[in-house]
């Protein structure tokens, strides 16, 4: 999983969890198009991190957080972010979910 520039979560952070599934088409294109939306995200107010995997089979998960749920809406109506989004429809999705949650509490554990 990448770590994404985020330590640890804090309880009231609003977790946009987008778990979809590609369908191979234009690999070029859409790996362009995540990297301006990783960049895009990290300027908005309220961005805390990301994490991202993705499976050999196309199926992934992201998982952006933001400081509020005004922050996650604001990214969520972002209008790069909304041509985007239509385009990932038209083109590179054959499916996704979007599930909102608050953060709870938040920890790790890592192998040394």
């Amino acid at each position: 999983m990448d770590e994404g520039n985020g330590g640890p979560r804090r309880a009231g952070e609003v977790a946009v969890i987008f778990a979809s599934t590609r369908n191979g088409a234009d690999a070029a294109g859409y790996d362009a198009a995540a990297a301006a939306m990783d960049a895009l995200a990290a300027r908005q107010s309220g961005y805390r991190g990301i994490e991202s995997v993705r499976g050999p089979d196309g199926a992934g998960i992201t998982i952006s957080y933001w400081a509020d749920e005004a922050a996650a809406i604001a990214w969520r109506d972002q209008p790069d972010h909304a041509a985007i989004r239509e385009r990932g429809r038209g083109l590179w999705y054959d499916r996704y979910r979007v599930t909102v949650c608050t953060v709870v509490r938040d920890y790790a554990w890592c192998r040394a």
